[in-house]
């Protein structure tokens, strides 16, 4: 008997032996037969399925490397809520792929068991049923991957939200302290590093709520209006050096910087690369914001000198939670490695470009050109 013909013939058993390896590596004992079973049966079906259609020996060639574009609509299907249904379970992933193998090994063992008079024929389906295998465990694998990663996100998009109060808390418990009571000496320097700790965790958290955002899929939102950049230039360079005296970043402002954006976001664009220029260069009175008005677009270059960023990680500079060689080093951060994550974010929001080149003899140069109207 041919395999795709054994398996149809046979899927209640097979489910039957799937139902007790699931049943006995599952930390949940109140798992019902139908949870317990699953997709098992609709897996098998479409295995079968795809082992009874035509395949050339460059099909069979290109699906094996996982390049082929020919696949089993029914199999994927079954396969990928299987994998979704298992991470809702409670199955980890090792849990879960190891179903796939024992199934595998199932279905071989009673199928060799029940041949009379094996032939070449019978290889064949076992190479087409391994491959119908791996096309399942690969769905199964993505999507529990994927139904991984969006509960993480999901936990980080609370916990960030969650966090906003307490610190908001504080902010405003410190300010009302600074303005009400006269502090002196160590206690005014402690509610200082309390208001400018609060500052920084604040940056941090929402941070980490744009990126969750951006994985959830969701695009930055922006809401423009008719602005100056240069204004918000000056607003935060003061802002960065705020409580910080070594910093005097140096401005150059030139032709027409007015256009339509939104003015929160470029504020976070602005506080990104002048922070990041300051928190990475060898001078801190050695950064350069240089603002220069086009007639349809306004350029900005934050530019400051120190170890140049090295050729290897220019490409991968705005990806989020990327360490930079400082922080590899051991060295102090404030930072969650989102800050230029969120400065590509804004400027793509707002249909903007931006570049950077480092070298030793140069320095580093960030430059962005934002179109004057969306």
């Amino acid at each position: 008997m041919r395999l795709s013909e054994f398996i149809v013939q046979h899927v209640d058993r097979i489910v039957d032996e799937w139902e007790k390896f699931a049943e006995a590596i599952s930390a949940d004992d109140s798992l019902d037969r139908a949870t317990l079973r699953d997709h098992a049966k609709s897996i098998l079906l479409a295995s079968a399925a795809d082992m009874r259609t035509a395949q050339t020996t460059s099909e069979q060639e290109a699906k094996a490397k996982g390049e082929g574009p020919e696949k089993t609509p029914s199999l994927d299907v079954a396969a990928s809520c299987h994998g979704e249904l298992r991470h809702t379970v409670g199955f980890d992933l090792v849990q879960m792929t190891a179903e796939f193998r024992h199934l595998r090994a199932c279905v071989i063992r009673l199928w060799v068991d029940s041949l009379e008079s094996p032939d070449m024929t019978y290889f064949h389906d076992m190479i087409r049923f391994n491959e119908a295998i791996d096309e399942a465990l690969a769905e199964s694998t993505a999507a529990y991957a994927e139904q991984v990663n969006r509960s993480r996100d999901i936990f980080l998009a609370i916990l960030g939200h969650d966090l906003r109060a307490p610190l908001q808390a504080v902010s405003m418990s410190t300010e009302l302290l600074l303005r009400k009571t006269t502090l002196e000496g160590d206690a005014l320097t402690c509610a200082i590093n309390i208001k400018r700790g609060a500052r920084h965790m604040a940056v941090m958290v929402g941070d980490l709520l744009e990126l969750v955002r951006s994985r959830l899929g969701k695009s930055l939102p922006i809401e423009p209006a008719p602005m100056d950049l240069a204004d918000a230039a000056h607003a935060a360079i003061a802002e960065a050096c705020a409580g910080n005296p070594e910093c005097d970043p140096t401005l150059n402002v030139s032709g027409d910087t007015r256009g339509v954006w939104d003015a929160g976001r470029v504020d976070q664009l602005l506080q990104n690369l002048i922070g990041n220029a300051l928190q990475h260069g060898s001078n801190k009175r050695d950064v350069t914001v240089t603002l220069s008005g086009e007639p349809a677009t306004v350029r900005l270059t934050v530019h400051n000198y120190g170890t140049p960023i090295p050729a290897n990680a220019i490409g991968t500079i705005f990806d989020p939670l990327v360490r930079s060689a400082d922080e590899e080093l051991g060295q102090p951060s404030t930072s969650l490695g989102l800050g230029l994550f969120i400065v590509k974010e804004v400027v793509n929001a707002h249909a903007g470009t931006i570049e950077v080149s480092s070298n030793e003899n140069d320095g580093t140069l960030f430059t962005v050109v934002l179109p004057r109207k969306i």
